[in-house]
């Protein structure tokens, strides 16, 4: 089988912009290479996120307890390996570079949930995907780190630009600083690499992150910088 690597972080961080770019940089260098992103939204594997997302199941995101949203999430990547890259991965030489993944559930749902109850969810969380579901278990997870309110002004600039609209995620400043709180337990605890996304208030130039992202890729792959 081949590679997985992961790219994660909290919403307005750049996920999709450097999954692009070490897509782009990896199948220059030679690499028999894919990129999937969850959710999909064009997938009817993800048709109970998008019902969570916009608000259908409630208005607030803990009005979804953590176990259920991160099922819905899970039938998504699921689904999606199922019929779409699975026969890819499992070519030797293979690289699948994914924006958001299992880790996504770990930043996004134990912020619904009392302190003491998170290594338990975890624990179940990570053995439902990898070993019930039997998705893949990523190689390398790039965690970006990015401060809450430099993620929510560049969330609000990418709608301005796009005329997209927030789901209940991004309108709820509370629970994106829980977020933020969950993900640097889970990327302690999990071993997730970290990418400082930031230097004081203003986020790093793409460049400089896509250039950490490589010192990392490199230890993986046989690639250069």
């Amino acid at each position: 089988m081949g590679k997985l690597i992961v790219i994660d972080g909290l919403d307005g961080s750049g996920k999709s912009t450097q999954c692009d770019l070490l897509f782009a940089e990896l199948q220059n260098q030679g690499k028999n290479v894919r990129l999937v992103s969850f959710p999909r939204y064009d997938s009817v594997g993800s048709t109970f996120v998008k019902l969570y997302l916009d608000g259908a199941l409630g208005s607030h995101p803990d009005d979804t307890n953590a176990y259920a949203a991160a099922t819905f999430y899970a039938i998504d990547r699921y689904y999606s390996f199922k019929t779409e890259w699975e026969e890819f991965y499992n070519k030797p030489d293979s690289v699948v570079i994914a924006a958001r993944y299992t880790t996504a559930n770990a930043v996004h749902q134990l912020s619904k949930l009392d302190r003491e109850e998170w290594d338990s969810f975890l624990s179940w969380l990570f053995d439902f995907e990898y070993e019930k579901l039997g998705i893949p278990k990523p190689d390398l997870v790039l965690f970006l780190e990015m401060k809450p309110e430099i993620s929510l002004d560049l969330i609000r600039r990418r709608n301005e630009e796009t005329g997209a609209h927030s789901d209940i995620h991004e309108r709820d400043v509370e629970y994106l600083n829980l977020c933020y709180k969950a993900a640097l337990y889970s990327a302690d605890k999990m071993g997730w690499e970290h990418i400082k996304c930031y230097d004081g208030k203003d986020p790093l130039t793409i460049d400089d992150i896509q250039s950490a992202i490589m010192e990392k890729v490199v230890k993986l792959l046989d690639v250069t910088e």
